[in-house]
Formats: structure tokens, sequence, C-alpha cells
């Protein structure tokens, strides 16, 4: 009976000291205007700046110089079907090569189209024919619209050519058809038919703009504690020792409860709204989320041990941004990546949580298709868990033989 009132009591000084902690983080969340920029402000309007940005998902009527010296029926047709494509546009028609070059270089146009002397001549005698394009690489997107529109473009004269030849072979009708084409291909982009940028690059960084707010906001309050010197002292001192845990639930349960609202936010109503993939399940995302806001949150106050004042926590920011962005795999994949790079991202949750976001809600995967990604984000909530409360513990200790030593 004793031991049973004993634990009831334990319990409920636990539950009490959460609340307190808890509290008191609210507090110092809601004080601080530049916590409050980044959680609410940043973590609200970053992904309606993002998706305004990549609105129109492609890049339509690219301007494209075109050099003709066939001058030809042929050629003209080429022109004809090409400049149909809704990715390029025939802004310029050049008597020579020098001549659209120069318009090349002031970035006039973003492509050149030649077509030889010969063209018409080898096309009627049977014979290979070329056709030479020239792209601005200095753009992914300029380079994929002028690649499209010419195999599209290609593609299609080929088969009206080798119809035309066929029939003047005496095969006709149907039967010519058939053999250009004996195996009918159906081509199906799938969880991005339209093959978006912002339906690819978005979904990553939706994931990662939770990530780095949450991390840049717990940064800033663990700089702010150090800069006036408050770290330990707004801890009661029952909570200095075993109770320490209970201090770094209770300032995650914080973070959480605000970032629960935030992420319905940024992955539920966002891709809605901008008509982004959302096919996945809304509760298998919930179950996904939970894990990797935990991991976050403990790995940010793991981290923020590191951070001596406001300041150190935003050049930590914008120097991890963009390095967790390419480690997530989601531009390049994870099984091309040096074994190195590979492991090292797995110290990150928002590598774990970008390649399971966009399983469940790209491509419509459940819990279990995500269960690598799911235990490991598990399994550093546990392990961040771990060395927030140490961290927390080494600062406490260290601040009071400096306040003895004062």
């Amino acid at each position: 009976m004793k031991k049973s009132s004993q634990f009831l009591k334990y319990i409920h000084e636990g539950i009490r000291d959460l609340y307190w902690v808890s509290i008191n983080e609210f507090r110092h969340i809601f004080a601080d205007r530049g916590v409050m920029l980044i959680f609410f402000v940043a973590g609200l309007a970053y992904p309606l700046l993002y998706n305004g940005i990549y609105k129109n998902e492609a890049v339509y009527e690219i301007p494209v110089a075109v050099v003709d010296d066939s001058h030809s029926l042929e050629s003209r047709e080429f022109l004809k079907k090409f400049n149909a494509a809704q990715e390029v546009k025939i802004s310029n028609r050049c008597l020579n090569m020098e001549e659209a070059q120069k318009l090349f270089r002031a970035q006039k146009v973003h492509g050149i189209v030649y077509i030889p002397s010969d063209y018409h001549i080898r096309l009627r005698n049977m014979e290979q024919a070329t056709i030479s394009i020239y792209n601005d690489m200095s753009s992914f997107l300029y380079y994929k619209g002028m690649t499209m529109a010419t195999s599209y473009t290609m593609l299609d004269e080929m088969n009206k050519i080798q119809i035309e030849r066929y029939n003047a072979a005496g095969i006709t009708g149907e039967q010519a058809k058939m053999i250009v084409e004996a195996i009918p291909s159906n081509n199906t982009a799938l969880f991005n038919p339209g093959s978006g940028f912002a339906s690819f690059l978005l979904p990553a960084l939706l994931i990662l703009i939770i990530h780095q707010t949450l991390f840049f906001g717990i940064g800033m309050l663990a700089g702010t504690a150090r800069e006036e010197n408050k770290s330990h002292s707004q801890i009661p001192e029952r909570l200095h020792g075993k109770g320490i845990y209970r201090v770094v639930l209770g300032k995650a349960i914080a973070y959480f409860v605000l970032y629960i609202a935030i992420s319905a936010y940024i992955l539920g109503f966002i891709p809605k709204l901008f008509n982004l993939p959302h096919i996945g399940n809304i509760w298998t995302l919930f179950h996904f989320i939970v894990p990797f806001l935990i991991a976050t949150i403990f790995f940010s106050m793991s981290v923020s041990v590191f951070i001596k004042n406001r300041e150190t926590g935003l050049i930590a920011f914008l120097f991890f941004t963009l390095i967790l962005l390419f480690l997530s795999g989601f531009s390049w994949p994870q099984s091309n990546m040096p074994v190195f790079w590979r492991y090292l991202s797995y110290l990150f949750p928002s590598t774990h949580g970008i390649q399971g976001y966009i399983k469940i809600n790209s491509t419509g995967a459940n819990l279990a298709q995500v269960r690598f990604e799911y235990v490991w984000l598990w399994a550093q909530a546990a392990f961040y868990f771990i060395t927030a409360s140490f961290t927390l513990s080494y600062i406490v200790k260290r601040e009071k033989l400096a306040k003895i030593k004062d």
C-alpha cells in the first residue's frame, strides 16, 4: 500500500513538473519576438512564398531561334510541328548561325534549331538527315522543355517519313502503320503527371521548413538564455538532478503542441491549396509526423548546447539548410551517394522525414511501406532524448560551478 502511494505521488509530481516546465516554456516562446517570427510568421509564410514562386509548375513558350538553310517543304513542316509544342516558341528566324549565337549569348533565346541545307535532299533520297539542337544548360528547365519539344516533333516526323517510305514500297494503310509502330507505347507519368517542378521540389521543402524553423527557434531560445545567464536559474532546484529529463520532456511538449498545429497547416492544407500531390491517407501521415516532430525537437535541443548566442543559431540555420536538402536524397538517389554521406544523412530527422513524407503524400504509401523511415525516426527520438538530457544536465552543472566561482 505504501509503495502504491509513493508511486502515485511520484506520478503526480511528474505531471506537475511537466506542466510547470511546459507553461514556462510557452511564456519564453511568446515573450520572444524573434522566436515568434520564426515559429509562426516563417512557418506560415514560407510555404505560401515558395508555392507562389513555383505556382506555374513548368516553363512554357521558351524563346528559340531557328536557322533554316534547307528552305524546303520538309523543313517548314518540321518547324511548324516544333512551334506547336507548348514548351517552346520560335521567336527569331535567323539567316545564319552567327546571328542566332548573338541572340543566344544575349539570353534573348534559350535554344537554337539548325536545319542544314541538305536536309530535304537526304530525306527524298531515303538517307539519314540531321537536325542540330543547341540547349541553354544554365537552367535545367530550359533544357527539359527544349528536349521534350524536339523529341516529340522528331518522333512524329520519323513515323510520318517511315510510313511514306513504306507506301512508296507498296505497303500501305494499316499494314504500314503496324510495321512502323509494332509495339505501341503509352507513357504514364505516375505521381507527377504534369512533370511539374513544384510537385517535385515543394514536398521536400515543406518538411525542411518544419525541421529548420524548429531548429532555429529552439536554438534562439537557448542562445538567449545563455546570453542572459538564465539557463539553470529558471529550473526548480529539485529538477537539477535526476529530474532533468522532466525538463526536457516539458520543453518538448510545448514545442510539440505548437508544431503539430503548424505541421497540419503546412502538410495538410498547403498541398491541397496549391494542388500539390496529396494522395496519402491523413491518418497515416499523422502517425508518421509524430515521431518526426519528436525526433526534430530532441535533435534541436541536443544541438542547442553549442549555441552560445542568438546569432549562432542563424548561422547554423543558413549553413545546414541546403546541406540537409541535398542529403535527404530526393533530388539525387541515396543509393548513388558515397557511403559516408549516406550514413551521415541518417543523423538528421529531415532525411527520413522527407523520404517518408514523399512516399506517403506523393505516392500513397501506407505506414508499413515507410517502415524503415518510421522506425529510424523513433530511434532518433529516443537517442536525441538521451543526448538532450545529458547536454542540459551538463549546462546546469557548468553554470552552477561558474556561479559558485563568481
